[in-house]
């Protein structure tokens, strides 16, 4: 109520007023954080429909179904054997096949614009089913061969609509054309792509061995990082005592969880390349390096774990008889345990999509061998997808996209794993 001898506001409408005030302030405030919530959702959406726009067509690929004879004369041999198959003119095989699809091809440079329908892995498919089954030879098969990535683009881009033209002449469309409505090109699903290691023909190209370079590298770093970890955060909360050292040391662990993953790759490079002289682009010292990132996340993890067990739990073990070290591990560490396995589990995931520390110790090398165990030459997802990126063959921007689904899938289910852990395994007191 105002004031009629001086016109001035009340306490109670002054009041009214600043409440006014702070609750449009509290709204507005409530409003941008909506905004932003709904900008980075519509954001996230937007990056996912793109990357699986884009990658979902690498998981089909365009085979040939022509009739192949495995005649003697254009192989050059007379028999199956080791010595023989070394030598026999596969690509002759593969050659004659399109010319007797095509028969009015004429003429040097429109015959290699045939050729190249054909992927050059042809020939060691034929290859490898003339050495599984050697009564082959002289006979005519039903085969399915590979066929070149400009021709999988192509008829991808052609099935959708909206054909990709750039990459092929005119006569080579029209034939592409003529074998597509013949039935001769089909598309199948792409096991390559899950069983192959990495290749200069987009392809033949597959992620198994990067795959398998991932999954070594993080069971070195895993074996690692997580038993030293715990450990240290054990001595640091139940042992050591507060003073200026471990203060000191826990000062630097935290501002190592702060420093950026290349730092590790230089101090990789440093101490396990130059100073040890271990070999460049293995799991082994991939799993070392990221060790080193991961631990400080692990420690932190475990500390505040072991912090959350209530003292009581202590003081009741104690107090019943055991001794400290039965106290932390028979007591506190199964009850911190949750907390230490999803700090892990992160610490795991970040460590999985992490590439700038492993370009430094050479993980970004070509290497189309599978890996067999931790000191094989091998290479991570990450680093594929980052080589892929850089490749101009458009067929490897569809790859890269693919890949960079199958390490989201991975990430998503470490995380997945992670909170199921905490869930599952949590205690409240």
């Amino acid at each position: 109520m105002s004031n009629t001898n001086n016109d001035k506001p009340s306490t109670a409408e002054l009041v009214e007023q600043s409440l006014r005030k702070r609750r449009a302030a509290e709204w507005r405030f409530q409003q941008f954080g909506k905004l932003s919530i709904a900008v980075g959702i519509v954001a996230l959406i937007v990056l996912f429909v793109q990357i699986v726009g884009n990658g979902i067509g690498a998981f089909r690929q365009t085979y040939m179904h022509v009739q192949v004879e495995f005649n003697p004369d254009t192989l050059g041999i007379d028999d199956v054997t080791e010595d023989q198959l070394a030598l026999a003119n596969f690509d002759g095989v593969v050659r004659e096949t399109l010319r007797e699809l095509f028969p009015e091809v004429s003429g040097r440079r429109e015959k290699r614009d045939l050729y190249s329908i054909a992927s050059y892995d042809a020939s060691f498919e034929i290859r490898d089913m003339l050495r599984d089954d050697p009564s082959l030879l002289g006979q005519t098969r039903d085969v399915v061969l590979l066929v070149d990535d400009d021709i999988d683009t192509y008829v991808k881009s052609f099935k959708a609509g909206d054909p990709y033209e750039d990459r092929l002449s005119e006569a080579q469309r029209e034939r592409v054309d003529r074998l597509i409505e013949d039935g001769i090109l089909q598309l199948h699903f792409n096991s390559n792509f899950f069983t192959s290691g990495d290749s200069a023909e987009p392809e033949q190209a597959g992620i198994l061995g990067a795959l398998l370079g991932s999954l070594f590298t993080l069971l070195v770093t895993g074996s690692l990082s997580f038993p030293i970890g715990v450990a240290a955060a054990i001595y640091l909360e139940e042992y050591a005592r507060r003073n200026k050292f471990t203060d000191f040391i826990e000062v630097n662990i935290n501002n190592l969880a702060a420093v950026p993953s290349v730092i590790f790759g230089l101090l990789g490079l440093a101490i396990f390349l130059n100073f040890f002289n271990m070999p460049r682009s293995i799991p082994l010292v991939g799993g070392l390096v990221l060790t080193l990132m991961t631990l400080p996340t692990i420690i932190i993890s475990s500390r505040a774990a072991i912090k959350a067990v209530p003292p009581s739990i202590r003081e009741a073990a104690l107090g019943m008889g055991a001794s400290k070290m039965q106290m932390i591990l028979q007591h506190v560490l199964p009850l911190a345990m949750p907390g230490m396995l999803t700090g892990a589990i992160i610490g795991m995931a970040q460590a999985l999509g992490e590439t700038a520390p492993l370009l430094m110790i050479g993980m970004v090398a070509f290497i189309a061998d599978i890996p067999g165990g931790i000191t094989d030459p091998a290479t991570v997802l990450p680093v594929q997808i980052f080589l892929w990126a850089d490749s101009p063959e458009r067929a490897f921007v569809e790859r890269t996209s693919a890949a960079i689904m199958v390490l989201l899938a991975f990430l998503i289910t470490m995380n997945t794993l992670a909170i199921w852990l905490r869930r599952r395994l949590e205690r409240r007191w």
